[in-house]
C-alpha cells in the first residue's frame, strides 16, 4: 500500500483490480439465457382446456398465434395449415399473469447496495422513468417468469424523505434490452402517501415523531403539485424542469397517479388529495381498503392490492381481514388487482403472486375472481386491455400452458410465450435444482 497526495492509504492499482473483479461476479450476478427469437411460423395449441377469463371456459379448445398475436380461438374450427401444432391434451392454456406492483429489474440483491436502484434522493423525484434502469439481465426475471407471471409493473420506490417517486414501465419478462421489455411506459405516477398510522402500544413520543415526519412530507407533496399545475398551466419554458415536465399529464389527468397506501386514514386521505387536484388515483397497497367499500364505489377508484400473505393492521381486527380483503371488493363492485407487497425484498418471490390470489380464495373470492385479477384486472388497470390479459383474437399471444390450476402450488407451468415467441422456462432455481439432486448420488458412489 501507498499514501496517495490528499494522505489516503490506497493498494496498488493491480491489486485493486484484482479485488473488484472477485467481488462483481457475486455482485452483479445475471442470468445467461438467451431471448426468444421472434416467432418465425404459426403455432397451434390443439386439445387444451382454454381459460379465457374474458368468457367462458373451452374445453378440449384450439388456438392459433401468428406474427406475436393470437389470430382464431376455438375448436376443430381453427386451422392447422401451415402452423406448428403443438398436442396439449390434458393441459390448460391461460393468459400471462401480471404483477401490478414491484420494483422487477430495479434490484437485484437487497444487501449489497450497488445492485440497488430503486429510489432517488428526494421529496421530488417525479422525473425518474423506472424503464431507463431496468436489467433485463436479472437472475430475477427467469425465476419470476417460470411460473406464469410473464408480466410486472416495475416502479420506482421512495427514498426515506421521498414522497413522488418518479414513473413506472410495464414489462414483458423476456428481451435484449429493457426497450425490448417495454410494453407500455410511463404508466403512472407513483406516490408513497406519508402515512401517521402508529401500532397501538407504541410510546408517544414515537407516535410524534411519526407525526412530525409525515406532516413534513405531505407540505412537499403538496408543493408539488401545486407547482406542477401552475407549470402545466403556463407557457412552455425555453428550459424546462424535468420534474414538473413529468408531472404535466398527471395533474392534467390524463393518466392516473398511484398512491400507495395502507391504513384506512391514508387511504382516505389519499382519495381527498387526489379529489383536490382533480386527479385519476389508483390505490396501491390498500389493506384496508375494505373499510372503505362506499367511497371506492363511489369515486370509481380502482384498487391494486398488496397482497394477502400478511397480518392484521390492528389488533382487534379479524384474523382474516387480510385474506378477505379482495372478497369485500368484490362484492361492492370495485375494481381491483392482487398483486404482491412491492418492496425489494418481495421481487424475489414475485412468481408467487398466484398464490397470492389463492389465498383470497379460501376467503371469499372465486376461482374465476382471481384469476382475473392477476389477468384482466391489472391489464384494464394499468391501462394495457387492448394487448393483454385475457385470450382474445387480435390481443398478445402471450399465455403459458400449466398442467393444472396455477392457483394450486403443486401445479407445473410447462410452456410458455410472450409475443407468440417460445420463453426458456428455465432459472437458477432449476440450475440448482439440477445440480445438487446430483450430490448425494455421487457422494454415495465416491464413498
Amino acid at each position: 500500500m501507498h499514501t496517495n497526495v490528499h494522505g489516503i492509504v490506497s493498494m496498488p492499482l493491480t491489486r485493486l483490480l484484482a479485488g473488484i473483479a472477485l467481488v462483481l461476479p457475486s455482485v452483479a450476478a445475471a442470468h445467461d439465457l438467451v431471448p426468444a427469437p421472434p416467432q418465425s411460423q404459426p403455432v397451434v395449441i390443439d386439445g387444451a382446456t382454454l381459460h379465457l377469463v374474458s368468457g367462458p371456459m373451452i374445453e378440449r379448445g384450439r388456438v392459433r398465434f401468428e406474427q406475436g398475436k393470437l389470430t382464431a380461438i376455438g375448436g376443430e374450427d381453427v386451422s392447422v395449415e401451415g402452423a406448428y401444432v403443438i398436442d396439449a391434451r390434458g393441459q390448460h392454456l391461460y393468459p400471462g399473469m401480471i404483477a401490478a406492483n414491484s420494483v422487477l429489474g430495479l434490484i437485484e440483491i437487497g444487501a449489497v447496495r450497488a445492485t440497488n436502484d430503486t429510489a432517488e434522493v428526494g421529496p421530488n423525484t417525479a422525473n425518474v422513468r423506472a424503464e431507463s434502469a431496468v436489467n433485463p439481465d436479472s437472475e430475477l426475471i427467469p425465476v419470476t417468469r417460470a411460473n406464469g407471471v410473464l408480466l410486472a409493473l416495475s416502479a420506482p420506490a421512495a427514498s426515506a424523505t421521498g414522497v413522488i417517486a418518479g414513473t413506472s414501465a410495464l414489462l414483458q419478462l423476456d428481451g435484449w434490452t429493457a426497450e425490448e421489455m417495454t410494453v407500455a411506459a410511463p404508466v403512472g405516477l407513483h406516490v408513497y402517501w406519508p402515512s401517521a398510522f402508529v401500532p397501538a402500544g407504541f410510546p408517544e413520543e414515537m407516535a410524534a415523531a411519526q407525526r412530525r415526519v409525515a406532516q413534513e412530507k405531505r407540505d412537499a407533496l403538496q408543493r408539488g403539485f401545486d407547482e406542477a399545475r401552475i407549470y402545466a398551466q403556463a407557457p412552455t419554458p425555453s428550459v424546462p424542469d424535468l420534474r414538473l415536465e413529468a408531472m404535466r399529464p398527471f395533474v392534467q389527468g390524463e393518466k392516473p397517479v398511484f398512491f400507495h397506501a395502507q391504513d384506512v386514514q391514508s387511504l382516505d386521505d389519499s382519495l381527498d388529495f387526489a379529489a383536490r387536484h382533480n386527479l385519476k388515483a389508483v390505490l396501491v397497497g390498500a389493506a384496508e381498503a375494505w373499510r372503505i367499500t362506499d367511497r371506492l364505489k363511489a369515486t370509481r377508484t380502482p384498487v391494486i392490492i398488496g397482497g394477502t400473505h400478511r397480518l392484521p393492521m390492528r389488533r382487534f381486527d379479524p384474523v382474516d381481514s387480510a385474506f378477505s380483503n379482495a372478497a369485500k371488493l368484490a362484492a361492492a363492485g370495485i375494481e381491483f388487482a392482487i398483486a404482491t407487497e412491492g418492496g425489494g425484498f418481495d421481487t424475489t418471490n414475485l412468481r408467487n403472486l398466484p398464490y397470492q390470489a389463492a389465498t383470497s380464495v379460501a376467503s371469499g373470492l372465486t376461482p374465476e375472481q382471481a384469476m382475473y385479477a392477476i389477468t384482466l384486472s391489472p391489464a384494464r388497470i394499468l391501462g394495457v386491455e387492448a394487448r393483454l390479459g385475457s385470450i382474445e383474437v387480435g390481443k398478445d399471444a402471450t399465455v403459458f400452458l400449466a398442467d393444472g390450476d396455477p392457483l394450486e402450488t403443486r401445479t407445473r407451468i410447462t410452456r410458455a410465450w410472450i409475443g407468440g415467441r417460445e420463453i426458456d422456462l428455465s432459472s437458477r432455481h432449476t440450475r440448482l435444482y439440477d445440480k445438487y439432486r446430483q450430490k448425494y448420488p455421487q457422494t454415495r458412489d465416491g464413498s
